[in-house]
C-alpha cells in the first residue's frame, strides 16, 4: 500500500509509519489526535481516497493518503459503507503497528463523510455504530473533515 504525502512524497506504509512515529517523537509530552478518513468520487470508476491525519493538537499537523481506483459502486449507502470499512481497516493495521512499537495511548478517530443534512443522514447511526463498535471514536460531517476535506481533496 503506497501513501502520498505533500511534504514527503511517496511513501510506503512502513516509511509513512516511520515518518510519523518521528513526527509525534519531536514532541512527545503534547497532545495528538490520529484522523482516518475515506472518501470517493465517481465518474468512469470510483476513487477512494484514505487520509491519516496526524493532528498535533494547537499546532498544526501532517497527514498522507493512499488513492485506488475500484468499480464503480452506484448505491450511495453502498459507497459510505466500503469507504467506512476502509477507514476501519487502515486504522486497524495503524493501531496494531503502532501497539508493536510500544505506542498505546493515542486518540484515534474516524472520520465519516456523512452528516445531518442530505441523503446521508439515514446511515448516521448505522454507520457510527460500525465505527464505534469496532473500538474507535466516530466524527461526523460537519467534525469530519478528514474525509470532507482531506480525502475528498484527491478524489477529484
Amino acid at each position: 500500500m503506497i501513501f502520498e504525502s505533500p511534504t514527503k512524497g511517496r511513501l510506503t506504509f512502513e516509511e509513512m509509519f516511520a515518518d510519523m512515529l518521528q513526527y509525534l517523537n519531536q514532541a512527545p509530552d503534547d497532545q495528538y489526535r490520529i484522523i482516518i478518513g475515506t472518501d470517493s468520487h465517481t465518474r468512469h470508476d470510483t476513487v477512494l481516497v484514505t487520509a491519516i491525519v496526524v493532528h498535533h493538537l494547537g499546532k498544526g499537523g501532517r497527514y498522507y493518503f493512499h488513492r485506488a481506483h475500484r468499480r464503480i459502486i452506484k448505491s450511495l449507502r453502498q459507497k459510505i459503507f466500503y469507504e467506512t470499512s476502509t477507514s476501519l481497516s487502515v486504522a486497524s493495521r495503524l493501531t496494531e503497528t503502532f501497539e508493536k512499537s510500544g505506542v498505546v495511548d493515542l486518540d484515534v478517530q474516524i472520520h465519516i463523510d456523512v452528516g445531518r443534512q442530505g441523503e446521508t443522514k439515514d446511515l448516521i447511526r448505522e454507520i457510527v455504530g460500525m465505527v464505534t463498535g469496532s473500538g474507535y471514536r466516530a466524527a461526523i460531517k460537519p467534525e469530519s473533515f478528514g474525509a470532507s476535506t482531506v480525502a475528498d481533496k484527491y478524489t477529484k
